[in-house]
């Protein structure tokens, strides 16, 4: 929530915005999907302070960690399980305000409070997911999942 009254509406979509140019312009330079990931995981991270921000990708029918920044994670999440289980299996952005109250979550780090999960694509198929965790309850709108699925959709 303080996360959320720092950034001002206005200024969370200008940030997005401009993210989003620069996101754009450096994966258009690189071909590999994993160091586009660690650049984004980082860029996202550093421009809002999020607590978690990175990639889990579908390896072997479960989602397995991809580049983050942050805290060590859990290293592997059944299709179903958690929240990015959860997306994955539904097919859709998900987005927590209190993960506390969120069916079968799992707890990589107790000081994750609200949470947004966004699918990747590719040929009509999810390869992966965008999680970010934030320390305070309620960071993350649709504001957030908006811009989210949009940088997703460059990768």
């Amino acid at each position: 929530m303080a996360e959320s009254l720092a950034i001002a509406e206005g200024g969370k979509n200008e940030k997005y915005e401009l993210l989003y140019k620069q996101i754009a312009a450096v994966v258009a330079a690189e071909s590999d999907p994993i160091a586009n990931m660690a650049n984004v995981s980082s860029m996202l991270h550093h421009t809002f302070g999020f607590w978690w921000t990175g990639f889990y990708r579908v390896v072997g029918g479960e989602l397995v960690l991809g580049p983050f920044q942050g805290p060590m994670a859990c290293t592997r999440i059944a299709k179903g399980k958690g929240v990015c289980g959860t997306a994955w299996s539904e097919e859709r952005t998900i987005v927590v305000e209190d993960v506390d109250k969120f069916p079968g979550h799992i707890a990589c780090s107790s000081l994750s409070r609200s949470e947004i999960v966004v699918p990747m694509w590719h040929n009509d198929e999810i390869i992966g997911v965008l999680d970010i965790d934030s320390e305070h309850l309620a960071t993350f709108d649709s504001t957030d999942q908006e811009w989210l699925e949009r940088i997703v959709q460059l990768l």
